[in-house]
């Protein structure tokens, strides 16, 4: 019998890296994990059972700036190398950030890790985008749809699967998942979360710009590290694979779900009014419906002792255009995958708030 794989994941102290971490572990799937992460796990605001991943005897975890050269044939050859697949989780995933710090944290790390991949001879590099590169639209997007990235992170993200196209003798592939939601989610769901938990306590109804129809596709963050796993030895090499679930989730179903957790009341603006809104301008728009929810969030907080927590109601202004994220997941299911999650259910987003909840970050008593 071969032995198990030895991996190395770049940004594994994130939240997807602490997912597929855990997910090797706990399905025995490999013989070593190295991560190599700039956050350390005791500063990542993780669970006690979290950070019993990083002193697993099988792991072994490196503090790493990954868009510095000098440093990666460092982090290669930590551990005693030899790494069969790489998985690169390190990009950054703010909105909104100068292009300075997109080209560093985003750009330069995938070129930078990519060619270290193929100096070592990795079996398999897995790059990890956002399906927020394709031509926003209503029409689910395959892997070969256009391409025209529509904020800041996909533009960047979408140079990063450039420059790891360029490296010679790599075998590689892409992935571009939809929104990731889960436990540690705090850019994804979780802000809409946090804004229902506002108006349960204004006693008020929860309006949103657009209409129930705006598409936001999502994935489940376990199904995307099986996916990641999946691809290690699935697809040849240079291809791209979306991952999104057949929910087909749009403001309208998330809003639903927000209801029965919270007991709250949804609406929304309508495309006219928010059309007339956003025209004049969508970064005061987003500063008005930020400062909205803002300080009911942090009195909520205050009222349950939480000083400090890393969850915020604020959304980006890139994210408030009128930007459908249609996005069709299916492909990577005709070489074998299955997702275990393929719908978006009351119970997964309750999932991610009780979890919250018990770090103490999340207010108790908001939920029905």
């Amino acid at each position: 019998m071969s032995e198990k794989p030895r991996v190395l994941i770049l940004g594994g102290v994130g939240f997807v890296g602490r997912h597929l971490v855990s997910y090797l572990i706990k399905n025995n799937l490999v013989s070593k994990i190295l991560v190599a992460d700039k956050m350390l796990p005791q500063t990542a605001g993780l669970s006690a059972e979290e950070q019993k991943l990083y002193t697993h005897e099988l792991v072994t975890y490196k503090q790493s700036n990954l868009a510095r050269e000098g440093t990666i044939d460092e982090v290669f050859g930590a551990a005693g190398g030899k790494w069969k697949y790489v998985f690169n989780l390190a990009a950054a995933t703010k909105y909104s950030q100068p292009e300075e710090v997109y080209r560093e944290n985003v750009i330069q790390v995938s070129e930078t890790c990519s060619k270290a991949a193929a100096k070592h001879k990795v079996s398999r590099y897995i790059e990890v985008s956002t399906a927020q590169v394709y031509e926003s639209g209503k029409k689910p997007r395959t892997e070969n749809a256009k391409l025209s990235p529509w904020t800041g992170l996909a533009k960047a993200s979408l140079e990063a699967e450039n420059k790891v196209k360029e490296v010679k003798d790599l075998n590689y592939v892409i992935v571009r998942p939809a929104i990731i939601y889960g436990t540690g989610d705090t850019l994804g769901i979780t802000p809409r979360m946090i804004i229902a938990a506002t108006y349960k306590k204004k006693g008020k109804t929860m309006e949103l710009l657009w209409d129930g129809h705006l598409r936001i596709n999502t994935v489940h963050v376990r199904d995307v590290v099986k996916a990641l796993w999946f691809l290690t030895t699935n697809g040849p090499s240079g291809s791209v694979w979306n991952l999104a679930d057949e929910n087909d989730t749009d403001q309208g179903s998330v809003n639903k779900l927000l209801e029965q957790i919270f007991g709250i009341k949804t609406s929304f603006v309508g495309s006219i009014k928010s059309q007339l809104a956003t025209t004049v301008s969508m970064k005061t728009v987003a500063d008005v419906a930020n400062d909205k929810h803002l300080k009911p969030w942090s009195d909520l907080c205050r009222s349950n002792n939480i000083v400090d927590t890393p969850l915020t109601p604020y959304l980006d202004e890139e994210l408030l255009f009128n930007n459908p994220l249609s996005v069709d997941g299916s492909g990577i299911t005709k070489l074998g995958f299955k997702y275990e999650y393929p719908k978006m259910t009351k119970e997964l987003l309750k999932e991610v708030i009780d979890d919250f909840v018990q770090k103490g970050i999340f207010p108790k008593g908001v939920t029905v």
